[in-house]
């Protein structure tokens, strides 16, 4: 049995949701986990088994808002740390992130063992230094599991590996009335991602008219989007939950029609079928929801594919505005009879 284990995963939702079988597989052998996340994936640490305690650090190599790395800041870290005192680290990253600036400022916290894939050569910045081939395109919940593996992490028997939250989920049957809904939610962090509003209102409709109940769901600061895309016969709860009761109406749902963006995690995680708009820019094979049934949308071989634009950079979306209201209600009912396997 390992003390206090420090797992980092400083990005959004998705990202910290994507890395809870690793979480899980630390925690079989850690007396503790703490989990530093940055405030885009605060909430979703928050509900993942397996974590004992969150730090929060904006992590400027990282973080949208592109906080200032300046020498008390990283101060900051590297005595949060220490307070903590753990015996080991695992930094969990994307393929195009480095894991070294965190492994230097963990080393400056005096953190004695540290774990991280890294193509470049880390000297001495690393203890276990953990070679992916990339160009494979692995999922990457497996991605991350994989580096938990290599620093001595064995999921325990009877863990199939799967996205996962927190149980019981806050009751939600007030906002959302009985479960068997089609979860709409328009919003993304990146505009390369978004579907067109224009086709998320043909989408509401048309599965409206096809008999479903629709509830739409988004931010704080996507209630105008979502009032928009709901209209008038759509339940709208925009801005209306909190991350913990987000989970519980999606897991409430038949399905969840979403982009490439955290809820679509946050669905697979509570082990709802997802209808993902998925733009290209970033793989499907490393990014699509993870281990449940899934029907991708969108034009994979689009130009924009690989690119990891945060604005399209094509004239027009094509990748997604090709879609139509009608493609989204066909995969639904597929969705909803079972007609879909696990990619």
């Amino acid at each position: 049995m390992t003390g206090t284990v420090l797992v980092v995963r400083p990005d959004n939702a998705g990202d910290v949701l994507l890395a809870g079988p690793a979480v899980r597989a630390v925690a079989a052998r850690a007396a503790e986990v703490v989990l530093l996340a940055g405030p885009n994936g605060r909430a979703a640490a928050e509900l993942l088994p397996g974590v004992d305690r969150v730090l929060e650090w904006r992590t400027p190599w990282i973080d949208p808002e592109r906080v200032p790395m300046t020498g008390p800041h990283a101060s900051e870290l590297i005595e949060r740390v220490g307070r903590i005192e753990p015996e080991a680290a695992l930094i969990l990253t994307s393929f195009h992130q480095s894991a070294l600036p965190m492994a230097l400022l963990l080393r400056l916290a005096g953190v004695p063992s540290i774990a991280a894939i890294s193509a470049d050569y880390p000297g001495s910045l690393l203890d276990v230094r953990h070679m992916v081939d990339e160009d494979l395109d692995v999922p990457e919940a497996e991605r991350m599991l994989g580096l938990a593996r290599a620093a001595g992490f064995e999921l325990p028997p009877g863990d199939p590996g799967r996205l996962a939250v927190r149980r019981p989920l806050p009751e939600v049957d007030h906002l959302t009335g009985p479960p068997g809904y089609v979860v709409v939610h328009p919003g993304t962090t990146a505009p390369a991602r978004a579907w067109p509003p224009e086709r998320w209102i043909e989408a509401v409709e048309e599965l409206i008219e096809a008999g479903e109940r629709v509830v739409v769901t988004g931010g704080l600061g996507e209630r105008d989007l979502t009032a928009t895309v709901g209209g008038p016969k759509a339940l709208d709860l925009g801005g209306q939950t909190t991350f913990a009761e987000l989970a519980a109406v999606l897991a409430g749902a038949s399905v969840v029609v979403a982009a490439n963006t955290g809820p679509a995690h946050l669905a697979a995680a509570v082990g709802t079928p997802v209808v993902s708009l998925f733009a290209p820019v970033v793989p499907a094979a490393r990014w699509a929801p993870y281990g449940v049934p899934s029907v991708l949308l969108g034009d994979q071989h689009a130009p924009c594919r690989g690119t990891r634009a945060r604005v399209c950079p094509v004239a027009g979306h094509p990748c997604l505005s090709s879609v139509r209201g009608a493609q989204v209600v066909e995969a639904v009912r597929r969705l909803a009879a079972g007609k879909e396997r696990v990619a």
